[in-house]
C-alpha cells in the first residue's frame, strides 16, 4: 500500500524555492527519516504532507484519501503546534479525543502516568516546562488513532529521560504506523531505515 505520493512536488516561497522535483513515495507500515540542513525543507515538507500547506507545483495523494478526509489519518507532533494551556493535562486528552480518537489500549490516565505527567494530571497546560509540553504533543500525536504519524524534531526541549521515553513510546506504540520524522538529530531517526535528503532537491531548485 502506498498512502502517500508525490510527484515532481515542489514549493516556493517568494522566489526562493525551498525544494523542487521530488518524486517519492511513503508506504503504509515504513519508517522514513527527512534529513538535510536547517532551511532545507524538512518542516515545509512534513507540513504539506499533513495538508497544512499546498504546493507550488507538481501534486501529492494521499491515497485513497483526499484533502477534506486526510487529517482523519495523520497525526502529527511538532514544536510550532500548540497545545491550549487553560486546559489541565487530562482536559487536554478529552478535547483532542473530539477531533482524533485515541488508541484504546490505555486510558487517558494510564497514558498521562506513562509519560511521567501523572502529577500535573489536573495542572493547566501554561504551568508545564517546555519538556512536560513536548512529552504531552508526543503522546497526543503517537497515541492517536491515525495510521500516519509525523514527527518534526520530537525531542525538542527533551532531557536524556525524555529521548528515552520517546523511543520507548515509538518501538511499543507506533512501529504499525507509516512514520516521517524530520530531523537532524539521529537519535530521532534512528528507528527509520529509510531517508530523503532533501539538500538533494537543492541543486535543482536554483
Amino acid at each position: 500500500m502506498t498512502p502517500i505520493s508525490l510527484i515532481q512536488a515542489g514549493k516556493r516561497f517568494n522566489k526562493d524555492w525551498i525544494f523542487k522535483d521530488l518524486t517519492f513515495q511513503f508506504e503504509q507500515g515504513q519508517h522514513y527519516a527527512l534529513v538535510g540542513n536547517n532551511g532545507s525543507g524538512k518542516s515545509t515538507l512534513l507540513q504539506v504532507i499533513a495538508g497544512y500547506a499546498t504546493l507550488t507545483k507538481g501534486s501529492i495523494a494521499w491515497d485513497p484519501f483526499d484533502t477534506n478526509t486526510i487529517f482523519q489519518q495523520i497525526s502529527i507532533a511538532a514544536p510550532y503546534l500548540e497545545l491550549i494551556e487553560e486546559l489541565t493535562t487530562l482536559e487536554q486528552f478529552e478535547f483532542h479525543a473530539k477531533f482524533k480518537s485515541l488508541n484504546k489500549q490505555l486510558s487517558y490516565p494510564q497514558i498521562i502516568e506513562l509519560i511521567g505527567l501523572k502529577n500535573a494530571m489536573d495542572k493547566q497546560i501554561r504551568y508545564f516546562s517546555s519538556g512536560m509540553k513536548q512529552r504531552l504533543k508526543l503522546a497526543l500525536a503517537i497515541f492517536s488513532d491515525a495510521p500516519i504519524l509525523l514527527l518534526d524534531e520530537p525531542c525538542s526541549n527533551l532531557d536524556k529521560e525524555g529521548y528515552e521515553l520517546y523511543h520507548h513510546l515509538i518501538h511499543n506504540y507506533a512501529l504499525d504506523k507509516l512514520i516521517i520524522v524530520g530531523s537532524n538529530d539521529p537519535q530521532e531517526y534512528a528507528f527509520c531505515k529509510k531517508q530523503i535528503n532533501l539538500m538533494d532537491y537543492k541543486a535543482a531548485a536554483i
